[in-house]
């Protein structure tokens, strides 16, 4: 293939859990993020990146789908998607792409619990892998680190295990991988799912070295800390009295972990520089969702607060994108359409696809198109069935507005006068007309796509058997 027209790599690179704010460059003095904070500065930063379905597997399905949870129907986790969507890997393939996925996938086993036998964690070769039909070297979910349990499968349920810290190795084998493809004749696209710094926090978990690295920090309760639990808190993310106690000696072991996704983050960098490929290859560090260690009464994910949804998400390609900030509302479902089109392939664009291809305002061009806000959800509890967790929620460059389906409460938040979300505006009547406009908005968004609201046991009752996932599109 000609140099001239060759297609543009792409190496997607995100983490499980990581939160925008306890990054170095967004202003955590207790982060050691040097490679990150450094990358920060060399990239393009959408500062306004958010996971529209802040939970492993909904934004998973989103990534590769281009869709909203509401039409994958991955609405909790340890349920099985449906293999019936054209995918980010069959475009990448149509158009002569290598591509390869590394890592967490959580997207096929149908089984809540067992998570380390392989029917559960070996996803087979075929449609299930949406299109990443090469280098497959991936596990359905686990989050040990270390050990027996630290194992990823190629293409037989035999567990392979990792020689070392696994997000190490992870990085390790995508740089091996991508120094392989170059030397190809055509372009390339690596996705790399690294497990870290999700739970567990325990010392074992996380590596000795980043781990001394905070031996002397002391980590406070967040200031929007609550004693008591989130009434419509799931289970996943309640506390214990026990676990209120144990809040800081967690975050020691998270803060750890970012600490490792900054050095795997630094390496795959200067193996890009080092191979000559930066200016080749669109380079993209993000994550699933973040975390809230107690704040708002709650831990974990799967809520529309700051700490769960805002994620880093910075981007180079050579000179072609600038560097420095830019407030763009960016969605989950975005993902896919923004770099297709990016990569050439505009036109390739499944017809499907309900994120909004926003390659114009990240190239910067003149008039481009930019969202006024962008729709976030939770469907359900994190992996069982159960009705009453259910919310919307509209973000914009300064608000956030949310519901709840099991009463209808509100939410209303001004994140730059208030950005720990301190203080519920939805019931103020200075702020009633802006509540209602970007009530609409999120209405607007929701009947374009066919969000009709449903509790997370329509979806179970409607759209899969056994936790196979067996419709495609949104009813």
């Amino acid at each position: 293939m000609n140099e001239s027209t060759k297609k543009p790599n792409l190496v997607f690179m995100f983490a499980d859990q990581l939160r925008l704010c306890s990054m170095g460059y967004a202003g955590d003095s207790k982060a050691i993020t040097p490679h990150i904070d450094a990358l920060e500065k060399r990239s393009l930063n959408l500062t306004n990146a958010v996971s529209g379905h802040p939970v492993c597997a909904p934004f998973r399905a989103s990534l590769l789908t281009g869709k909203y949870t509401t039409s994958t129907g991955m609405v909790i986790n340890e349920i099985r998607l449906s293999p019936d969507h054209r995918s980010f890997a069959h475009v990448l393939n149509d158009n002569d792409y290598n591509t390869a996925y590394i890592g967490k996938w959580h997207m096929y086993a149908n089984e809540w619990g067992n998570h380390y036998d392989p029917k559960n964690s070996y996803i087979p070769e075929g449609p299930d892998r949406l299109g990443f039909d090469q280098l497959f070297a991936a596990y359905n979910f686990h989050h040990e680190n270390v050990g027996e349990t630290s194992y990823y499968h190629l293409n037989s349920p035999e567990k392979l295990y990792y020689d070392g810290f696994e997000p190490d190795c992870q990085t390790d084998m995508a740089i091996a991988e991508i120094e392989r493809l170059s030397r190809e004749d055509k372009p390339f696209a690596m996705f790399l799912s690294i497990g870290i710094p999700h739970d567990p926090w325990d010392e074992w978990n996380c590596d000795p070295e980043a781990y001394a690295k905070y031996a002397d920090t002391r980590f406070p309760l967040p200031e929007n800390y609550l004693p008591e639990n989130d009434p419509y808190a799931d289970d996943w993310a309640k506390l214990s009295k026990k676990e209120r106690a144990d809040l800081p000696y967690w975050m020691k072991g998270y803060y750890s972990m970012a600490t490792k996704v900054d050095d795997n983050v630094g390496k795959m960098v200067e193996a890009l520089d080092r191979m000559g490929l930066s200016d080749d290859t669109i380079f993209v560090f993000t994550s699933d969702h973040g975390e809230l260690f107690g704040a708002h009464g709650r831990r974990a994910k799967n809520i529309f607060y700051e700490e769960a949804v805002r994620v880093p998400f910075l981007m180079r390609w050579g000179d072609k994108l600038g560097v420095g900030e830019n407030p763009l509302c960016l969605n989950t479902p975005d993902l896919m359409p923004t770099l297709l089109s990016m990569m050439g392939m505009k036109e390739d664009i499944p017809a499907e696809v309900e994120g909004l291809d926003l390659s114009d305002a990240i190239l910067g061009k003149e008039n481009a198109a930019t969202p006024a806000g962008t729709l976030m959800m939770g469907t359900g509890a994190t992996a069982k069935w159960e009705d009453g967790h259910e919310w919307r929620a509209w973000r914009t460059q300064r608000y956030t507005y949310a519901t709840y389906l099991v009463d209808g409460s509100e939410l209303l938040f001004d994140n730059v006068a208030d950005p720990l979300q301190m203080h519920n505006l939805a019931g103020d009547e200075a702020y009633a007309e802006l509540k209602a406009q970007l009530k609409a908005a999120m209405q607007t968004e929701m009947e374009r796509i066919g969000d009709k609201f449903h509790p997370s046991s329509y979806y179970r009752d409607n759209w899969t058997k056994d936790r196979i996932i067996y419709k495609n599109k949104a009813d």
